[in-house]
């Protein structure tokens, strides 16, 4: 089952895991999805994370996908989870844990790896950025196919806050905001984001791209709009893609 790995996608909402083909980029297993602990310490997250591995019988190397900048191994920001995880080495606690190596990667990052190696961006040359809206806005950034890593452009400032404060797809469920008013807050930031990058195309991402036939038609860019293929799913996979290229490559 060398080509079979376990992709993990730690959000601040939920924990979400499958077995992944690394050929083909497709799930093996049916997507499981927890509740993030509250609070979401190392310790809790790590927990889920082993039970899902033992439920899976997952072997070989593990992606580990996380809302955090992750340098040298280490998380090093968590605006939407615990505060413990900062300066946590995620990858190595778990790898001891699991007794395998782990990849421990930004959340976005994976996705985007996802969609840049079988989704939405494959074979795409140029700037490419893949936006993923949920708890936060994540973002991955890729240049002729090269991930440039930890990209935290949900928290651009716009209107004198956080961006993602003003149009994460969590704030649009709080606030009730209907897809015509989230839209224009989410043009707003396409707009911010373009004239610092300049992109040849942007991926939109995250399970509200479900829904994109419901609000695609409203978001305007100079650059090119694809909705991702993967959605929710991207994070598993591209953890899965990350382990491989590191371990196999």
């Amino acid at each position: 089952m060398a080509n079979i790995l376990l992709g993990l996608d730690v959000g601040g909402s939920s924990v979400k895991a499958a077995l992944v083909d690394i050929d083909s980029g497709a799930t093996v297993t049916p997507p499981r999805s927890v509740p993030t602990p509250v609070p979401s310490t190392p310790e809790r997250v790590l927990e889920i994370l082993c039970a899902i591995d033992r439920e899976l019988k997952a072997e070989g190397p593990v992606g580990f996908a996380f809302p955090t900048v992750v340098k040298q191994g280490r998380a090093r920001t968590a605006a939407n989870v615990d505060k413990a995880w900062i300066d946590f080495p995620g990858g190595e606690r778990l790898a001891q844990l699991i007794g395998r190596p782990v990849t421990f990667l930004n959340d976005a990052g994976a996705a985007g790896i996802a969609e840049m190696s079988a989704g939405a961006g494959r074979g795409r040359q140029g700037v490419v950025m893949l936006l993923t809206f949920g708890t936060g806005i994540g973002a991955a950034l890729f240049t002729d196919g090269v991930l440039v890593p930890n990209t935290e452009l949900g928290h651009l400032e716009m209107h004198g806050m956080d961006a993602e404060k003003l149009a994460s797809a969590r704030v649009r469920t709080a606030e009730g905001l209907d897809y015509p008013a989230w839209c224009e807050r989410v043009n707003d930031y396409l707009a911010h984001v373009h004239a610092l990058f300049w992109p040849d195309l942007f991926i939109i991402g995250g399970s509200i791209s479900d829904d994109f036939d419901k609000f695609g038609h409203l978001l305007e860019s100079r650059a090119e709009i694809r909705r991702a293929a993967y959605a929710g799913r991207a994070g598993i996979v591209g953890a899965a893609f990350a382990a491989a290229r590191r371990f196999y490559s």
